[in-house]
């Protein structure tokens, strides 16, 4: 009994339909495949783009620090601080009148170019051998020539920035005397360091000064100073 044979154009059919079915589901793993490194990509990318939010948020940081006042370094005009180096001191006036004794201190600048000073002077009392004597400095007071608003003031070579001391020389207390200073230990506004001037100060209320900001004597923002020293 003879058996029908496959027939040769069907065999053909079946090989090329087998061909597409393994070309389709090559095309679909690398499909997959191609999925699964684009995945990987974007994760990296993802990373990269924290790392980059970290710098902006340090950049915003530091934006901020420069938005703060940058102190009394500079102002508007560029000019830096006096340096206490390049400044001399010297008392240059003095009155008294009911226990209240006015006196005022001279910061000449002896810089070559402008600088500025803003704001309170720190004070030191010190005696004959340069030792320490009581001190207590308060800013501004109740005093009429130490109660002045701060303001910034520019200074040329050879020009003067002015500050004011009230101090009473009435004991109190259980004070029977007030110490009296042979210098005056200044530190500029702003400033860390000092320059010695000489000062007969004798502050009672455990050497209590009370002391204005510094001011020009002329121009605009200008103060009063003490009558000049005989």
């Amino acid at each position: 009994m003879t058996k029908d044979l496959p027939d040769a154009r069907s065999l053909s059919t079946d090989r090329t339909r087998g061909g597409r079915h393994s070309r389709l589901i090559g095309l679909a793993a690398a499909v997959v495949l191609g999925g699964a490194v684009l995945g990987a990509c974007s994760s990296n990318s993802s990373t990269t783009s924290t790392t980059g939010a970290t710098t902006t948020s340090g950049a915003s940081s530091s934006t901020t620090t420069s938005t703060t006042p940058s102190g009394s370094t500079s102002t508007t005009a560029g000019a830096a601080r006096c340096a206490s180096a390049a400044l001399s001191g010297s008392v240059v006036g003095s009155s008294g009148a009911a226990g209240t004794i006015e006196t005022t201190v001279a910061l000449k600048s002896t810089a070559s170019v402008p600088c500025v000073l803003s704001g309170y002077p720190g004070l030191q009392m010190l005696n004959a051998s340069g030792g320490s004597l009581p001190t207590k400095v308060v800013r501004k007071g109740s005093y009429g020539f130490t109660a002045m608003a701060p303001t910034t003031v520019t200074l040329t070579s050879g020009q003067s920035a002015y500050f004011n001391i009230g101090l009473s020389d009435v004991p109190t207390g259980s004070e029977t005397s007030c110490p009296t200073s042979a210098s005056l230990e200044v530190t500029p506004p702003n400033a860390t360091d000092h320059l010695v001037v000489t000062a007969a100060l004798a502050p009672c209320s455990a050497g209590t000064l009370v002391v204005s900001p510094v001011f020009l004597s002329t121009g605009a923002n200008s103060q009063t100073t003490a009558p000049p020293s005989p």
